[in-house]
């Protein structure tokens, strides 16, 4: 088995209203020095070692992101041994 984790962040042109909240919320109280903020997704998928990186892809762009105002990235994170 192998973990996979894609993250989905919407594309820089898009308006991000919730990261705009935060970052608003940020400065009332009273925490300096954030310039913007960006909200995302993170998905973690446990895949058996079967499972192809253009498959994974296909899930993230089919299922997973709005490619029409999101980007995404996937990545496979190495499992530690118990």
């Amino acid at each position: 088995m192998a973990r996979v984790v894609v993250h989905v962040m919407p594309k820089a042109e898009i308006l991000d209203p919730q990261g705009q909240a935060i970052s608003g919320a940020l400065g009332r109280l009273g925490f300096g020095g954030v310039a913007d903020v960006r909200q995302g997704k993170r998905f973690e998928l446990e895949v058996d070692d079967s499972v192809s990186d253009e498959a994974l892809d296909r899930i993230a762009a089919e299922l997973l992101a709005n490619t029409v105002i999101e980007e995404y990235s996937v990545t496979r994170v190495e499992s530690s041994a118990s």
